[in-house]
């Protein structure tokens, strides 16, 4: 994780704004939004559907451009910049992970991992090393040479969160990363997320599950394009005991390890 001091911040979101043109009217995603995150927060965003929530994520991980408004990642700034800048920014400061996965089916579990930190310059034998550790980390250690096909849905998810750390971004965005998932599934990510931020991990979450929200320490409500709350969580509730259990296997290393 790349390291940072707590005046600069994990990440400031300032004013910010983004309209999309409909056929009938313009839709106003986001009315002027504002969010700081510190180092090694973790956050949940949450709201109905249309509140804004994903638009934002998007915005901060400079997948889409804002109308108006600023977004600082790590002290840098994230508008203004070209596409080639942007994608640069990607790859060092920011881990997507989303709800479907998006993982490249013609690649083993291995090569999904290795790809994004030899795009970013790392040298293969060590990209290699980082993959098989976080594939470890992860339980997934013993799929390496599969491909994501023959995985379950648990399974691709800590695989799409495993390629999303390579690079030890400054921030880790899922976005609903529990949303394709069962019941059981879903705990074991949710437990997977709260040891990463455990060991320092930078998260923002948008979800519209209060329960998965409540494993954030932090959870922000939004309406309409706008913050409404920004509260800190309840105590969360315990994964299902059988979920707990695998996911405390598969990451029992989080608090003893540098990921």
């Amino acid at each position: 994780m790349t390291d940072i001091s707590p005046e600069r911040g994990a990440l400031a979101v300032t004013g910010l704004r983004k309209t999309f043109e409909a056929e009938n009217a313009p839709v106003r995603a986001l009315r002027g939004v504002d969010l700081t995150v510190s180092p090694g927060e973790f956050v949940a965003v949450m709201g109905p559907s249309g509140c804004g929530k994903s638009t934002l994520l998007n915005l901060v991980a400079g997948l889409d451009v804002p109308d108006e408004g600023t977004i600082t990642v790590a002290g840098e700034p994230v508008t203004g910049r070209t596409e080639d800048e942007l994608a640069r920014m990607r790859r060092k400061h920011m881990g997507i992970v989303f709800q479907f996965f998006n993982l490249l089916e013609g690649m083993t579990v291995l090569e999904n991992v290795v790809l994004p930190s030899v795009i970013a310059g790392r040298r293969r034998k060590m990209a290699e090393t980082r993959a098989r550790d976080l594939l470890d980390l992860l339980g997934i250690g013993d799929k390496a040479s599969s491909v994501p096909g023959v995985l379950s849905g648990g399974q691709r998810q800590r695989l799409a969160i495993a390629r999303a750390l390579a690079n030890e971004p400054t921030l880790l965005l899922a976005d609903e990363p529990t949303g394709a998932l069962d019941s059981a599934g879903g705990a074991e990510i949710i437990e997977l997320l709260r040891r990463l931020h455990a060991g320092g991990q930078t998260i923002i979450l948008v979800t519209h599950d209060p329960a998965v929200a409540e494993a954030a320490g932090r959870i922000v409500r939004m309406r309409d394009g706008r913050v409404v709350t920004s509260d800190p969580a309840s105590d969360p509730a315990p994964a299902s005991a059988s979920a707990s259990a695998s996911a405390s296997a598969s990451a029992s290393a989080f608090g003893s390890r540098t990921i």
